[in-house]
């Protein structure tokens, strides 16, 4: 989506509004729609492609009380829009559709590799891939960084999570296709819904070829806790490590690189920010904490009403589908100064960019680690990092991703 830098100046017709389309966020900004909905409508009721309802909630005291709140908001019928009316087949199976307190037997084993310390330890091999991974995109000078973007995922998560490097690539590339199959660019089907099955067929096999591997040769690795996770007092199938496999990586696809290409997007935008961070690495984990909450990586995050409540005075039933427009609250007047510019002073964050409450995001820190080791290594004091080309955006309502993003390099 493109991202305005200045305050909206008029309130949308709400009548307008429709913020289900995919379309609306490649070609152009929903920032007006949600700052009108914030002050007018902040719990507004539109309909999914199937005709299914659905509360849009775009405050960040609102937004963070659906996420925080897993009694009444549960996530086990799915996350995403495209999930509305329709639930989410692995619905309690995998740590993203699962409520407490079976969430906690799948999440904590994993928070001790993606602890602030067990990334730490890995510091120097992550460093290692990053330095790898950008080697080819320095010497020429810059190209599409979208592309780089595309495998700095597994670059940063592929030997943590136990997967043989053979395997990275594919598996990005299909990540991308099952986080945003309706973007033309990565159809592989006839149809969205075949692309999405066509992209799962490929990563559950590919999945599975990993997790024969690590079956034959333990680590001290992801696959290897999913292996051996007891969850309601039995052993995970093959089925449920493959899906959790699945929601790991697509967490991984689905924030970080989103960030690095808006925040050297920012870069090239603003020289004198540029020269700053530059001269002083210091300003890194702040220039990545502002990014985040500028970026916004996933626009939104549904939820599912267990029992009867309101919402800002909004009576909302059991059963209704619940939208929590993470993009919004992180624009939020009431939380943010002035939140229409890119600050990396911001003295205090509270933005919702790795999510709030029990499903805050579990790779958090190996996420602005690896931020911080991209940037270290492209943000050199004599580095030139200047746009060569208007960046494309993604087709998509979930993810606020680049297709491509021409840079040019040098230094």
């Amino acid at each position: 989506m493109k991202i305005t830098s200045s305050t909206p100046d008029d309130d949308v017709d709400l009548a307008t509004v429709d913020l289900f389309d995919p379309g609306r966020y490649r070609d152009g900004c929903q920032h007006a729609a949600w700052r009108t909905l914030r002050r007018h409508a902040p719990v507004w009721r539109q309909h999914a492609a199937g005709g299914t309802p659905f509360w849009s909630v775009t405050r960040h005291a609102d937004c963070g009380r659906v996420l925080r709140d897993t009694e009444t908001f549960s996530s086990e019928h799915g996350t995403i829009l495209a999930s509305v009316g329709v639930g989410d087949p692995a619905g309690g199976q995998t740590i993203t559709l699962m409520d407490p307190p079976e969430h906690g037997e799948v999440r904590m084993p994993a928070m001790r590799l993606l602890s602030r310390s067990g990334v730490e330890r890995r510091t120097a091999r992550i460093r290692e891939r990053i330095d790898d991974l950008t080697a080819s995109f320095v010497a020429a000078g810059g190209g599409d960084f979208a592309e780089v973007g595309r495998r700095l995922p597994m670059a940063m998560f592929g030997d943590l999570m136990g997967v043989p490097e053979p395997l990275w690539e594919e598996i990005g590339r299909w990540a991308a296709v099952s986080i945003a199959p309706e973007e033309p660019e990565y159809a592989v089907g006839a149809t969205v819904q075949e692309t999405m099955l066509n992209a799962h067929h490929e990563l559950f096999d590919l999945f599975t070829e990993a997790l024969r591997h690590r079956r034959r040769d333990p680590g001290d690795d992801l696959l290897t806790v999913l292996s051996s996770l007891t969850v309601r007092g039995r052993h995970l199938t093959m089925r449920e490590i493959v899906l959790n496999c699945y929601s790991y990586v697509l967490g991984a696809h689905s924030t970080t690189p989103h960030v690095a290409g808006h925040v050297l997007h920012i870069l090239t935008q603003q020289p004198e920010l540029s020269a700053a961070v530059r001269a002083d690495h210091r300003l890194l984990p702040a220039l990545v904490e502002e990014g985040t909450r500028w970026t916004s990586p996933t626009h939104h995050l549904i939820r599912r009403a267990t029992r009867d409540t309101e919402l800002a005075g909004v009576r909302v039933r059991a059963g209704d589908w619940v939208c929590a427009w993470v993009a919004s609250a992180n624009r939020d007047e009431d939380v943010f100064e002035d939140p229409y510019r890119f600050r990396i002073d911001r003295r205090s964050h509270g933005h919702l960019g790795f999510g709030a409450g029990p499903h805050f995001c579990v790779g958090t820190h190996l996420s602005r680690a690896a931020l911080v080791m991209l940037l270290t290594r492209l943000l050199r004091p004599s580095a030139v990092v200047e746009a060569v080309g208007e960046p494309t955006h993604l087709y998509s309502n979930w993810i606020n991703g680049l297709t491509h993003l021409p840079i040019g390099f040098r230094g």
